[in-house]
């Protein structure tokens, strides 16, 4: 557990220098970065002023570069442990979209086994359970077979640009991606390892992590779902919504009907009462 990943935060201005009394960390989906919670974030301190938020690039992604394998969702979870000293009070939640959802249960997880609880676990979109036909990624293969095409030098920005949107991505996927583009010499790469993203992708769709709902410990767990997101068959909400039924006071399923997986762009603002919920009342709750 020595790994150091980076990450940045966020504290209410309103502290004016005084840390926050605890800490969430927000944690990204595959082929994200700590920064894509950094606005809605700057919202929920702002709500939650004795939160603090900290914006984790989990291992490979981001400015997290460099650190050695297994590349795994246990490895991803194992690592964050590298934050507590850098932190300035307890991490008591963690809020985590889609392979950051899976990270977030397994370091939940990992806490209660060294006798620390964490207080709160949000998970958007992603989906705990074992998924050998890794149903609901049709896309998120595309963009890895896309970037897989790329030339190892690219020319410019706009060659980028082009070369993507010509195997069928979105301008706005398109400029979500170019944020993984770092200069070399004569032009541009990406800066990911997608050998070892794939990996990572596989051990997230092998877990099954279910147990981790449905038989809570003294960690609540908040599961958020997209309604229009492939990544939950309506088996699996039901089975989330029974177990909420039976622990009522550890686990809240929410679904957004409206959004679909990018739940925190399709609908900030749903989301954003869905955590400051959770987060206030993580922080009144007797420990």
């Amino acid at each position: 557990m020595t790994h150091r990943l980076f990450h940045s935060v966020v504290v209410d201005p309103t502290r004016e220098g005084r840390p926050p009394e605890r800490w969430a960390l927000f944690l990204h989906g595959i082929l994200g970065s700590g920064a894509n919670w950094r606005t809605f974030a700057k919202r929920v301190v702002a709500r939650c002023p004795a939160w603090g938020a900290a914006l984790v690039d989990l291992r490979l992604h981001g400015n997290s570069q460099s650190l050695a394998p297994p590349h795994t969702v246990a490895a991803c979870a194992e690592d964050l442990f590298a934050l507590h000293p850098l932190l300035d009070a307890p991490v008591r939640a963690v809020v985590g979209h889609s392979f950051g959802g899976k990270v977030a249960l397994a370091y939940s997880a990992l806490r209660a086994e060294l006798a620390s609880p964490i207080d709160l676990v949000v998970s958007v979109d992603s989906n705990p359970g074992l998924r050998e036909d890794a149903t609901g990624s049709a896309q998120i293969h595309a963009v890895i077979s896309a970037l897989e095409s790329l030339p190892p030098l690219i020319a410019s920005r706009e060659a980028f640009s082009t070369h993507m949107r010509e195997r069928g991505l979105s301008d706005a996927l398109v400029a979500w991606l170019m944020m993984n583009l770092r200069p070399v010499d004569g032009g541009f790469a990406v800066r990911l390892d997608l050998a070892a993203i794939r990996a990572m992708l596989a051990d997230y769709f092998a877990r099954d992590d279910w147990a981790l709902v449905e038989q809570p410990t003294d960690t609540r767990v908040a599961m958020v779902v997209g309604g229009q997101s492939a990544a939950f068959s309506q088996s699996e909400r039901d089975r989330i919504a029974a177990a909420a039924r039976a622990h009522p006071d550890r686990v809240a399923l929410d679904v957004i009907e409206r959004s679909g997986h990018w739940v925190h762009v399709d609908a900030p603002d749903e989301l954003f009462e869905i955590v400051t919920r959770e987060l206030n009342a993580s922080a009144l709750a007797p420990r």
